[in-house]
């Protein structure tokens, strides 16, 4: 796949307004509060590299865009091609869609529990689901249209089906979030370390309605101790070969921009860890043999995770009431999610995931192995107790979601979305047999 280069028409019609924000980003940071240090995120030395590497791009014609060919869209066409935007592990998309009758759209999920260590029980699949079904709803709005959404009974947790309806709303107003819909991204790289505004975090908190809550995790004292269970929990990535087999399929190398993966520069490695790291990847030998004798986990996780942990403003845990259980819990959270995130990007604040460290806790709540690696098991058990210290013996079982979050330019480098004639199916027998695995960690 090519990467469209940062004037293109073809990127300019993903993202319309970010190469104005990224050429505005001294302004812009005044305006959010952005430190203007010669050093860091939001630096001069920062911002020439951001402009270099978007200058470095090079243009093809085979970019993906996100106008599609629809000479005459109608508006659920229209509807969810702005929803397919919606965060997923890895850029996995674990959704299909069936056009039902004139106004109905049938939403067919599916999981990949069977092949991805991340994906225990499905539950970051149905995440990216319920962030998907939130979307629908606001995108809809945006036609003056109402989307009712009921699940389908009687089928497996591994295909969660979900039938909306799409009904007049003339009275109705559009979402003030739809605007951010294609710009959320993940960001990977360092943010400003400024603390949030009491403003911001009251909005975020506003977002994700009264079933749930924000815990935050501010200052130094706090990052470190985040940073110090984020560089532990790398290590079991790192380190096992279940984790590598999903990391080997969902990197697409040479890449800015990937419509089905995560391409490798948005990973937030510099050019020489990154090429190492293709070269690594080749196979599960030399990962063993660069980890054994070239220290090749201390890199990566010093770059990955140590670094932006301290870089941020603030991690976060979105709490639920009670210990998600269910497929419509997961799916729930994931709608609170969405809101969440899509208020972040409207308020001028980047995040980042960090789910695996709550992934591998319940593994080991759960006594139930992932691993052919005893040592790995051994880091597990240690990161679910840094896990309760960080969070709290009450409030960590109901994480449903963590993340890191702060102020900063738009990602240069970004996950897309497939086509939308590659969603719609004619029939639930069209499902693909096979896909990327997730991670948890949102694109």
């Amino acid at each position: 796949m090519h990467a469209a280069s940062a004037d293109s028409p073809e990127r300019q019609q993903i993202l319309p307004q970010e190469p104005a924000a990224l050429a505005a980003l001294g302004g812009a940071g005044a305006r959010l509060g952005m430190p203007r240090r010669p050093i860091g995120p939001h630096g001069p030395f920062r911002r020439a590299a951001l402009w270099v590497e978007a200058r470095q791009r090079p243009a093809g014609p085979n970019a993906p865009s996100l106008g599609e060919a629809l000479e005459r869209p109608t508006s659920r066409e229209r509807i969810l091609a702005l929803a397919r935007w919606a965060p997923s592990g890895d850029n996995t998309q674990p959704w299909r869609f069936e056009m039902a009758g004139d106004s109905g759209i049938v939403v067919h999920g599916f999981d990949t529990r069977d092949r991805c260590v991340y994906d225990l029980d499905g539950h970051a699949s149905q995440l990216s689901i319920g962030a998907l079904l939130e979307t629908i709803g606001l995108a809809a709005s945006g036609e003056r249209q109402r989307a009712s959404c009921t699940r389908r009974s009687g089928l497996p947790d591994t295909m969660p089906t979900f039938d909306i309806m799409l009904e007049p709303d003339p009275g109705g107003c559009p979402s003030p979030l739809i605007a951010f819909i294609p710009r959320r991204s993940v960001q990977r790289r360092p943010m400003a370390t400024r603390p949030l505004a009491a403003e911001e975090k009251k909005a975020l908190e506003a977002a994700v309605g009264p079933a749930y809550g924000v815990l935050w995790i501010e200052g130094l004292s706090a990052r470190l101790q985040a940073a110090r269970l984020m560089f532990a929990n790398a290590k079991i990535r790192l380190t096992t070969p279940e984790a590598y087999r999903v990391h080997r399929e969902i990197i697409e190398w040479n890449a800015g921009f990937s419509a089905d993966r995560v391409p490798d520069r948005a990973v937030g490695l510099d050019f020489l860890s990154l090429r190492l790291m293709c070269i690594a990847m080749k196979s599960w030998r030399r990962v063993q043999f660069f980890n054994r004798f070239l220290a090749g986990t201390w890199l990566p996780r010093l770059e990955l995770d140590w670094l932006p942990s301290l870089a941020c403003a603030a991690h976060f845990a979105l709490l639920s009431q009670s210990e998600p259980t269910t497929v419509d819990d997961y799916v729930e959270a994931g709608r609170a999610l969405q809101r969440f995130w899509l208020t972040a990007t409207r308020l001028g604040l980047s995040l980042q995931p960090e789910m695996t460290p709550l992934i591998f806790s319940r593994y080991v709540r759960q006594a139930r192995a992932f691993t052919s690696v005893a040592a790995a098991w051994r880091q597990a058990e240690m990161g679910e107790r840094r896990l309760r210290r960080l969070l709290g013996n009450e409030a960590a079982p109901r994480t449903v979601f963590m993340g890191r979050i702060g102020a900063g330019p738009t990602p240069v480098w970004r996950s897309l979305r497939r086509p939308l004639a590659e969603l719609v199916i004619r029939r639930a027998a069209s499902l693909p047999a096979r896909t990327p695995p997730p991670s948890g960690g949102g694109s």
